[in-house]
């Protein structure tokens, strides 16, 4: 009897397991860690928290964008793995951002956003605005 009592313990133990990290997708990360300031829709409260909508489309196209998004304190600071950082990033940008993604985007990497999540931005804002420079010069 105790042997079966623990046994589906174990079971059910295993069963609350796997259903918890099937719902761990990039989507509820999002919200987890980013939906606060963020909002559910990415919109946000700029220019203190930016819009997540549309601008980093045109932010990865130029050089140094897709760095940027790693860095942001937010994101390199979230207490997820680089690979999941990367897979929350990649949610971000093909959502929020699908009709202004450079036609030959790449998703971000784990090993990439690991590389760059280690230097944190200490003034996120002006970085932004430099990247929003070289976008529209490069559309001169």
């Amino acid at each position: 009897m105790i042997r079966t009592l623990l046994l589906l313990v174990v079971v059910a133990a295993n069963l609350a397991a796997n259903t918890a990290l099937a719902a761990y997708t990039p989507g509820v990360a999002y919200m987890l860690h980013c939906g606060g300031c963020h909002l559910i829709d990415g919109r946000s409260n700029p220019p203190e928290v930016p819009d997540l909508r549309g601008e980093l489309g045109r932010i990865v196209a130029v050089p140094g964008g897709r760095d940027y998004l790693a860095r942001v304190p937010g994101a390199s600071q979230a207490p997820v793995s680089d690979q999941e950082l990367a897979e929350i990033l990649n949610w971000v940008l093909h959502r929020f951002n699908e009709k202004t993604l450079p036609v030959d985007f790449t998703p971000l990497t784990g090993e990439e956003v690991g590389k760059s999540r280690r230097n944190v931005l200490k003034d996120p804002l002006k970085h932004r605005a430099t990247l929003w420079e070289r976008y529209e010069a490069a559309q001169e």
